[in-house]
């Protein structure tokens, strides 16, 4: 199923983030991750490649088994790093020939070891360009990134939000954020983009962080704050994982429910969820992200 037609029936939304397994070792734990997800039926994953676009091959086949064999509707990343536009057009068609029918388009990152995204001759240099390309020849829902507390690389807020207007613009279905800790920051984003014409749904991007290590490195990624609360709880765990483990879902969870609050007023009709639908990143090890969804089931209208 094309997700904006799930978007238009169901409200909101539950969405899981995996990566090609570089190894056999880790292509069991994501198919074991994936056997427990599909119990819970979430309205479908998506798919990433790695740096540099070096595991496209595989995100082809691993979608194509999602839908087959856990019945899982897939949506596959598509990124402008390391190719040219007839290799991105033909990753296109074997996505269109596999059955794929949603496409998460992306400018990516750079990759490992360059400090800033250069295109590549022949390629693309934005992900707007690469959305208008998607959109002339193929009949894939259309997905993109946003980032709530500004792209690293924008110099500031207005121009981060003209920029993403241009890519909705292009052809863009729907959004999902880039990881937030802030529900505040997320609010004040979507009254933002509402204000500058984007009416396509907004999918929240959320990760429980189970590790106060990975904290610094998803800052430097994507721009996110981390609340003080937070960095004062994992610190206080003192390295215990399970206490970690236990701290990062509890936040995570209690940052859902406020995501999933009704809307005592506003553009949503009085009583409906605050939020569209809320995206979890997995890092391809479900337990936490499964743990936050059984959670959420138990709430009134999820």
């Amino acid at each position: 199923m094309r997700i904006p037609e799930r978007l238009a029936h169901k409200h909101p939304v539950f969405s899981f983030e995996f990566f090609p397994p570089k190894s056999e070792a880790g292509e069991r734990v994501l198919f074991r991750s994936l056997r427990r997800l599909s119990a819970l039926r979430p309205d479908f994953v998506s798919v990433t490649y790695g740096a540099g676009g070096s595991t496209r091959a595989r995100t082809v086949a691993l979608v194509r088994e999602i839908k087959v064999q856990f019945g899982i509707e897939a949506m596959a990343h598509v990124t402008c790093v390391g190719a040219t536009q007839a290799e991105i057009g033909h990753l296109l068609d074997e996505l269109a020939a596999a059955g794929v029918e949603n496409v998460l388009a992306l400018r990516g990152d750079p990759p490992r070891g360059q400090d800033r995204f250069v295109p590549t001759q022949g390629g693309f240099a934005h992900a707007s360009d690469l959305v208008r390309f998607i959109r002339s020849r193929w009949d894939f829902a259309i997905g993109a990134a946003c980032y709530p507390e500004v792209h690293p690389e924008a110099p500031d807020a207005d121009t981060d939000l003209a920029n993403l207007v241009t890519k909705v613009q292009a052809g863009v279905d729907f959004l999902v954020t880039q990881l937030f800790f802030d529900n505040a920051r997320f609010f004040d984003f979507v009254q933002r983009a509402r204000s500058a014409g984007i009416d396509v749904p907004i999918l929240a991007g959320i990760m429980p962080i189970t590790d106060a290590r990975q904290i610094d490195r998803f800052v430097r990624m994507c721009g996110a704050s981390v609340p003080d609360a937070l960095r004062a709880r994992l610190a206080d765990d003192g390295g215990d994982v399970h206490e970690m483990f236990w701290s990062g879902v509890s936040f995570a969870a209690h940052q859902c429910r406020g995501l999933l609050a009704p809307c005592p007023a506003g553009p949503f009709e009085l009583g409906a969820p605050r939020v569209d639908g809320i995206h979890f990143y997995t890092l391809n090890r479900s337990p936490a992200t499964r743990a936050i969804f059984e959670i959420l089931r138990l709430l009134p209208g999820t």
